[in-house]
């Protein structure tokens, strides 16, 4: 478990007076099928973009956090991505040499070859991290990306925060 001490002054005093949010039930529904009959889909907060994709805005662009979300096809090619965290308070360099630390679509490709999860679905989610006013990824950004994922038929989202 990492300590306050290891970030900036910036960094600690920002999360010391940060209002946290508490989510209070947790949302959480049980598998209605096995996982190895089920359809997963991927959700991270690496803001990870395609070569054709808008990058997510930074601070600057969008006060508050960019809430905006970007589609990856299961058949993406994970060394084009991008990563555009705006977050300092971490080191980006693993996410840059492996995309599969901040979705893990390679790790799931042979989890379904192995039986062990029934498919992966045909998109996943790559959104923001650091979203300090998460109104509008709460309001707008996260109910859209569910009722697209609901519609695919997706029975188990893994979320992948970074």
């Amino acid at each position: 478990m990492g300590s306050l001490d290891e970030f900036t002054l910036p960094v600690r005093l920002y999360l010391k007076t940060y209002r946290w949010r508490r989510i209070d039930p947790v949302p959480w529904t049980p598998l209605r099928r096995p996982l190895a009959e089920s359809r997963l889909a991927l959700v991270t907060s690496a803001a990870f973009t395609l070569p054709d994709q808008e990058p997510f805005l930074d601070s600057l662009g969008s006060p508050g956090g960019d809430s905006s979300f970007r589609e990856i096809p299961v058949d993406a090619d994970l060394t084009t991505l991008t990563e555009s965290h705006r977050s300092g308070s971490f080191d980006h360099e693993g996410l840059h040499q492996d995309a599969n630390l901040g979705l893990p679509l390679d790790r799931a490709r042979e989890l379904v070859a192995a039986g062990r999860i029934g498919s992966l679905n045909g998109r996943h989610f790559s959104f923001m991290g650091s979203i300090t006013a998460p109104g509008r990824l709460m309001r707008d950004s996260a109910p859209e990306a569910a009722r697209r994922l609901a519609a695919d038929g997706v029975d188990v989202a893994l979320l992948v925060p970074v």
